[in-house]
């Protein structure tokens, strides 16, 4: 029987009641809900630890392979390598993590999770901020462990505090760059096309640079383009703070090439996003 039977009055429902997405969402409140998204990606973690594995057994392994490998060639033995190394293992690595923001956020949008939070009455940017939040514990982890290993090798840094900073300009690093892989993840349809073509990209951006070996080694054609590579930048900036704890150019230039990803990937992931079905 229907509802006009019923002497019940029928009427249409809101769209935004249909959906569970207000329509319009107050900034303080979508910045809450985004934060309680990220939550959910820590309990994830807490639950299903295996996700950190990559970010631990990375940093162990490449610093202990390349300063096997290269540290008797480059430097004259290991301990003189490791303040070569471990700045750029610390980029390499974190890089290498701030992929699996992509990867994840495709298999939740596959997975359905995503439709979800769509159903409920929440901003709809929250779940992709919460997202890349999260991860941010996983720049963390990889710098932690890539220091601590580099210390039980030996390395010792010129200026502890400048280490410190160093590893939290990583951090603000590859979080802007989890903006250029989550829109992989958006416009992609396969969480494994979205790894590889990440992995594609990040290949030869992390070794043709001075992350392991001087440019100068390098053949004419690769030291230009090793020399003007943002992780080249990045790993320059990070050896300044780690060896002297100063302030150089390479930081300015690492800071403003992630103000130019914000800028350029922030806006175009954020619509694909929410035109994303």
């Amino acid at each position: 029987m229907s509802t006009m039977a019923m002497g019940v009055p029928s009427s249409p429902v809101p769209s935004s009641v249909m959906t569970g997405v207000a329509d319009h969402v107050p900034p303080i409140a979508a910045v809450r809900q985004s934060l309680t998204m990220a939550g959910r990606g820590l309990l994830r973690l807490k639950h299903n630890p295996q996700q950190l594995f990559d970010v631990i057994v990375l940093p162990i392994v490449f610093t202990v392979m390349f300063s096997s490998i290269f540290g008797g060639a480059i430097a004259g033995d290991v301990d003189a390598y490791l303040p070569i190394l471990i700045p750029g293992v610390l980029v390499q690595v974190a890089v290498a993590a701030s992929v699996t923001t992509g990867v994840g956020l495709r298999e939740d949008m596959d997975s359905g999770v995503f439709d979800r939070f769509t159903s409920l009455p929440i901003a709809r940017i929250a779940p992709l901020a919460g997202a890349l939040l999260a991860n941010t514990v996983r720049y963390v982890v990889a710098t932690s462990v890539t220091i601590v290993v580099g210390l039980v090798m030996g390395y010792r840094p010129g200026s502890p505090m400048g280490l410190v900073v160093a590893a939290l300009l990583i951090v603000v690093v590859a979080f802007t760059l989890s903006w250029i892989f989550a829109l992989l993840g958006v416009v992609m349809s396969t969480a494994s096309g979205v790894q590889g073509l990440s992995m594609l990209v990040l290949m030869p951006l992390t070794f043709v640079s001075n992350a392991l070996v001087p440019t100068a080694t390098m053949p004419g054609w690769m030291q230009a383009v090793a020399e003007v590579n943002p992780v080249s930048h990045l790993v320059s900036a990070v050896r300044t703070l780690a060896d002297h704890g100063a302030i150089g150019a390479d930081v300015g230039w690492s800071l403003l090439g992630a103000a130019a990803v914000l800028a350029v990937f922030v806006p175009l992931t954020l619509r694909a996003y929410l035109r994303s079905p």
